[in-house]
């Protein structure tokens, strides 16, 4: 099933100069017979519900605190791994101050670093960027 699920989409990229926009997707999963039709819910009560939460997620990642000292901007909310079967978000400080969830936190980064460097160990001006990551799971 994956198989045909990558071959739909290239498909659907090759046709359109090699651009996979998500609204073409759709169109293309809309017939019954279409390989990705089943990867979407199309019940619009359902759908609609879920984008709502998909919004609220990402206005919650976005909103971040300015700290009037330093001039820095930082999140005030933040994701633990453990935390994402309830789909839940905790405060920052509270996250940092607490050595467990801390711990949590680095290793939810370091696990974000690994997908980032496996996403772009193709790209060679970012051998020190890789380095630095392998250093700091060393420690």
């Amino acid at each position: 099933m994956k198989n045909n699920v990558i071959a739909e989409l290239k498909r659907i990229a090759a046709e359109n100069d090699g651009l996979l926009q998500p609204e073409t997707v759709v169109d293309e999963a809309r017939p019954v017979a279409s390989p990705l039709h089943s990867r979407f819910e199309w019940d619009d009560g359902v759908a609609g519900e879920a984008y709502r939460l998909w919004q609220a997620r990402q206005l919650i990642r976005v909103v971040v605190e300015v700290i009037t000292a330093t001039g820095e901007k930082e999140n005030v909310f933040v994701s633990l791994t453990s935390d994402r079967k309830e789909s839940g978000y905790r405060v920052m400080t509270s996250v940092l101050s607490d050595s467990e969830m801390r711990q949590q936190m680095l290793a939810d980064a370091l696990a974000e670093l690994e997908c980032f460097r496996e996403k772009y160990k193709r790209l060679q001006e970012l051998a020190a960027v890789f380095s630095a990551i392998r250093k700091v799971r060393k420690k």
